[in-house]
């Protein structure tokens, strides 16, 4: 009997602790500052990259880089012995130029590489010319011929996999931060906000459609072609 009494008065007090522990619990996310109750590793994180940037602690042209292949696909691919874009690499290139356009004041360089079969100077020029296949459709999609500060070219020397066969992971351009346009290499320190809003603003400007309904406008049904 006395067991009995014992584990019903356990069990009770275990219950009482709960209750306790729950209503503490729910004073506490109450009367708690706002968020005390979340526990994230990233609080914080921006200030401390932005008081890094603006020490010196960290590079940004190493950070934009690591964004920029974060982001968008940063490599392309070839066929063999070709430098013509196929449409995964046109896709590719469509997504790289679209994250160039974001950030007006960075410049980027294009390498060129191939892989391991054919001879030295052959892969130097068929790398090169893969690299300029990529910066002319850049080229294409807006991007100002002055930010793609140089085309390079380094045919056979790194490949991504080691094989004396065809690889078609070798045969590939990739596309790298290089420098900032402005002469002021501290533009962008903790300023990445102030960007992205600016090119969010100006994409969400519609284009002025007066002219296109103003009477006698060219188009489908007469007028003088262009």
């Amino acid at each position: 009997m006395r067991s009995h009494v014992k584990l019903l008065l356990l069990s009770a007090g275990i219950l009482a602790l709960g209750a306790c522990s729950k209503e503490t619990n729910a004073m506490r996310a109450f009367y708690g500052e706002a968020g005390s109750e979340v526990e994230t590793s990233d609080f914080g994180n921006a200030t401390r990259n932005n008081t890094a940037l603006q020490t010196g602690s960290i590079n940004q042209l190493v950070n934009m880089t690591r964004k920029f292949a974060a982001d968008v696909p940063n490599t392309v691919n070839f066929a063999f012995d070709s430098a013509v874009l196929d449409e995964g690499a046109r896709a590719a290139l469509v997504q790289q130029a679209n994250w160039i356009k974001q950030f007006p004041e960075i410049r980027f360089r294009v390498y060129g590489h191939t892989d391991l079969v054919g001879s030295d100077a052959y892969n130097k020029s068929l790398g090169l010319r893969r690299a300029q296949a990529a910066v002319n459709f850049l080229i294409g999609q807006g991007i100002s011929r002055s930010r793609l500060e140089a085309v390079a070219s380094f045919g056979e020397t790194q490949p991504l996999v080691f094989v004396q066969t065809e690889e078609r992971r070798n045969r590939r351009t990739v596309t790298e931060v290089s420098g900032f346009v402005a002469t002021n290499p501290l533009l962008l320190n903790g300023k990445y906000a102030q960007v992205i809003f600016r090119e969010y603003v100006e994409s969400a400007t519609p284009p002025h459609a007066q002219a296109d309904a103003a009477p006698g406008a060219g188009g489908d049904g007469g007028g003088s072609g262009g």
